[in-house]
């Protein structure tokens, strides 16, 4: 685990399932951070930095067959540790808050249920390549049936893990849920499912008394 430098700023993960309105709180809470003064970096994985924008395009499109869950891993951790280098740890030396929207606790979900021993693959390269964890974790929480549905209401062309149905939807729910329960000093888990002001109050409760 990286230890973290005097002075340094907040790192902020949303994580989720599909359709939970993360990408929707992620966004507001780092509008009204900055209404307050705050500088703040609002980023996204995968993705938030060249390199690791254009493996997104890899990943997130195609048939849901396009890649094995072990080829994924690989994919995802090449682009974070893009994204970490180039973008989270620059922005967190320079004492600023960093709000990724999803981050390593998606991909233990995402790849990790997918096959057995999969979540030990995942977790070693992690310490092995990354190191790092967010400060803070929130966790929008949504019934799975629900969240499908509006993912695959939204008819975008990022849609490759949404096809894979809604029994993955659940496992990751409960598996979210679960990283929630073993890691309590690092998550708060907030209820998706109300109104977008109703939910960003929420997460706004949540993280205030973490803010520098």
């Amino acid at each position: 685990m990286t230890t973290k430098p005097p002075n340094a700023g907040l790192f902020i993960s949303f994580e989720g399932i599909d359709g939970s309105g993360k990408s929707t709180q992620a966004r507001l809470l780092a509008q009204t951070l900055r209404t307050r003064g705050l500088d703040v970096v609002l980023t996204r994985e995968p993705g938030g930095s060249p390199g690791a924008e254009e493996i997104r395009e890899l990943v997130l499109e195609g048939p849901p067959d396009r890649w094995s869950a072990e080829t994924e891993l690989l994919l995802f951790t090449a682009a974070r540790r893009d994204h970490l280098e180039r973008t989270i740890r620059p922005a967190l030396a320079a004492g600023q808050i960093v709000i990724c929207d999803r981050f390593a606790d998606s991909t233990r979900m995402y790849q990790g249920l997918r096959g057995a021993g999969l979540r030990a693959k995942v977790d070693a390269l992690h310490a092995l390549m990354i190191g790092q964890e967010p400060d803070l974790t929130v966790l929008v929480d949504m019934e799975p049936n629900t969240g499908l549905a509006r993912a695959l209401a939204r008819q975008g062309h990022e849609e490759r893990f949404e096809a894979f149905g809604a029994d993955l939807q659940h496992a990751m729910r409960s598996g979210f849920l679960d990283l929630a329960k073993e890691q309590p000093d690092r998550f708060v888990v907030v209820n998706g499912a109300g109104s977008i002001e109703d939910v960003a109050q929420a997460v706004f409760a949540a993280v205030m008394p973490h803010l520098p």
